[in-house]
């Protein structure tokens, strides 16, 4: 069984390296030539869809309450978590009762024979979603609850609760019933259309915004560019130094009226997975650490912790939301104590799902990271104001 789980996720990191144009000869020319082909369908696909919500040929449900989608145009990398995160605990301090709602991928479904029989007695029995978090108390492990969920339910304590479902309208409609919020943030939401009257916040990563710029699975796009005309609040991700101007005015030209928030994913400190103590970012400095990760863009995590001193001496990836067995971290800690490193270091996202673990040969660590505000403050402030406050939304926000 963990020799064919090994195969599929080789096949998968394969497949990811093609979408991403990290591979080269006739076999990935092949497949690139097919996934192009299977773009074109997909995108067909997804214009459709959206044109049908647009004349209201589908459905869109109002559950009478404030929405904010959460969410972006391309798969995974955007750092959308820690976003929603922020923007939970700012509507939260504004008085707002916040819950979200993720689909929970890659979350444990119930045994196979329970899912048969739910289906054959789907008219008699009502499945309610999974409540990860009241916003008091954990109910669910990360395996139940999906990794980004559980992470979420464990820095919302005492201002969110988090509930998963595919079905947003449901689980929204649950948590007002049964836990009296008044605002619903959809996580990864802008695909899912079949809520209205809701606020479109839409995340850019500024380093490679839209790919290869084609649709899925050729690319990582799941909507055009052009969906950008959607978005109310646009927040650009992962922004440096670096100029800017040709990436914001392509925006503009696809949405001139569109908050625009720049931002940064901004490291605050060490912790522990074992005991959780906490150490200071300084610790880092001529470090010489293992980097492991399971996230869609581990390159930008590799080079927070050399920015900050570390000497990252072994780097292992696995593919985006894998689970950990005790087997392969112990494997990756015999690595590095036979290299004879100081520290292993993995993402908060990666630490969520680690088995529990006890003396460790090295000691590991996850990277806690917050949302920082670099620019356009004023379209921050509005949100806040229209969104968090009582008002209805009615949004006329500035140009950046």
């Amino acid at each position: 069984m963990i020799r064919i789980r090994e195969q599929l996720d080789g096949l998968e990191r394969y497949l990811t390296d093609i979408i991403l144009d990290r591979r080269e000869g006739s076999g990935a020319w092949l497949w690139q030539v097919v996934l192009r082909g299977l773009s074109f369908i997909y995108g067909g696909v997804v214009r459709f869809r959206l044109h049908a919500y647009e004349h209201r040929l589908f459905r869109a449900r109002s559950l009478g309450v404030m929405v904010v989608s959460v969410g972006n145009l391309t798969v995974g990398g955007t750092g959308k978590t820690p976003v929603v995160e922020l923007l939970s605990k700012a509507l939260a301090a504004r008085g707002r009762r916040v819950a979200v709602l993720s689909r929970g991928y890659k979350s444990k479904q119930p045994p196979l024979l329970r899912r048969l029989r739910d289906a054959l007695l789907r008219r008699k029995k009502r499945r309610w979603p999974r409540l990860v978090s009241d916003g008091k108390s954990l109910l669910l492990d990360s395996r139940m609850a999906g990794d980004e969920p559980y992470m979420l339910a464990k820095n919302l304590r005492d201002c969110a609760a988090v509930l998963v479902d595919k079905d947003r309208v449901r689980s929204g409609a649950h948590a007002i019933r049964r836990l009296g919020v008044d605002t619903l943030v959809l996580d990864d939401g802008f695909q899912f259309l079949r809520l209205k009257q809701r606020v479109n916040v839409v995340l850019v990563d500024s380093t490679a915004p839209f790919g290869n710029r084609h649709m899925l699975p050729r690319g990582i796009l799941r909507e055009p560019p052009s969906s950008l005309r959607r978005a109310d609040w646009i927040f650009l991700t992962k922004c440096r130094d670096g100029k800017m101007e040709d990436l914001v005015a392509e925006i503009r030209r696809r949405n001139p009226t569109a908050g625009l928030i720049l931002c940064r994913h901004k490291p605050l400190h060490l912790r522990n997975v074992v005991d959780e103590t906490i150490k200071p970012l300084e610790t880092l400095c001529n470090l010489r650490v293992g980097a492991l990760s399971a996230i869609a863009r581990p390159e930008s995590f590799e080079q927070a912790l050399e920015e900050h001193g570390a000497d990252v001496v072994i780097r292992t990836h696995f593919e985006d939301h894998h689970r950990y067995t005790l087997r392969e971290i112990k494997r990756f800690l015999d690595r590095c104590s036979r290299r004879d490193l100081d520290a292993c270091v993995t993402t908060e996202k990666d630490a969520v799902k680690f088995p529990p673990l006890a003396d460790t040969p090295v000691q590991i660590y996850f990277l806690r990271m917050e949302i920082e505000i670099l620019g356009g403050h004023d379209s921050w402030l509005e949100f806040l104001d229209l969104v968090g406050g009582r008002c209805s939304f009615r949004p006329q926000p500035k140009l950046f």
